[in-house]
């Protein structure tokens, strides 16, 4: 059962790891890396949150809203760029135990696409996310972006 506080381990400041096809449709395109950080907090009593993530080395910032529905205990992941400025469609779903599968539809260089995002790999210092396009009706899903996240040492703590 999903709660208000699936996202709780995402709150606080993130180093990410990037791995992003050059061609989101395309199985055969190049893969490019990049670093990132993260930084998440909590809304609503953590039936929200919002992430920024400044990607300097490419000139852009993303930015998430989550937010959780008390009444249909459902998350919606909505995704928005600094290049763009724009919302994104969302991705709708929830947690079962320790991972996390979301859902939606978008357009994708014109062409209908089903979004999946999911959330895996989570402990205290770790998470990984993953985002695949299916064009089939989810008969196949091609993995397009993944990003790992490690938890930033906390800043200021006086050392032993």
């Amino acid at each position: 059962m999903s709660t208000a506080h699936d996202f709780d381990f995402f709150h606080g400041e993130w180093d990410v790891a990037h791995r992003r096809r050059t061609d989101f449709l395309d199985a055969d395109s190049g893969w490019e890396e990049f670093g990132a950080t993260s930084r998440c907090w909590s809304l609503f009593d953590g039936a929200a949150n919002i992430d920024e993530m400044p990607v300097n080395v490419q000139g852009w910032t993303g930015l998430t809203l989550r937010l959780f529905d008390r009444e249909s205990e459902l998350w919606s992941l909505n995704w928005s760029s600094s290049r763009s400025g724009k919302l994104f469609p969302p991705v709708i779903g929830r947690f079962a135990g320790e991972r996390g599968e979301f859902y939606g539809d978008d357009t994708h260089d014109g062409k209908d696409v089903r979004v999946r995002f999911v959330w895996s790999g989570i402990s205290a210092t770790t998470a990984r996310w993953e985002q695949a396009f299916s064009v089939d009706g989810e008969r196949t899903w091609l993995t397009n972006w993944v990003m790992d996240f490690t938890r930033r040492p906390a800043s200021g703590t006086p050392s032993a």
